[in-house]
């Protein structure tokens, strides 16, 4: 956390996108990574990058699993990220009414 309490890891925009678009859905609820792709506008292996420190925060869990030979991967914001995220949001909010 930054001195203003701008979380630096949701602060990234492509970061606060993936994290918001995934606060949209119930608590529990999972999006596949391709249409979470679709719905950012990212390549995989930028959406990878993103993810993965997102993950390494504990923001986001990711699951692997397949059907038939196919391979899914679907992705949720922890109940950790979504505390961050109302964190950013407040500090942000707090930040923009004191000007």
């Amino acid at each position: 956390m930054n001195d203003d309490g701008l979380d630096p890891l949701i602060h990234v925009p492509t970061r606060l996108k993936i994290v918001a678009t995934l606060a949209a859905l119930p608590d529990g609820d999972t999006l596949s990574f391709t249409r979470l792709q679709d719905m950012i506008g990212l390549t995989p292996g930028n959406l990878i990058i993103h993810l993965r420190k997102l993950e390494e925060a504990d923001y986001i869990s990711s699951e692997k699993t397949r059907n038939g030979a196919a391979l899914q991967t679907t992705v949720a914001l922890t109940s950790h990220g979504r505390a961050a995220l109302d964190s950013y949001t407040q500090a942000l909010r707090d930040l923009l009414g004191g000007l």
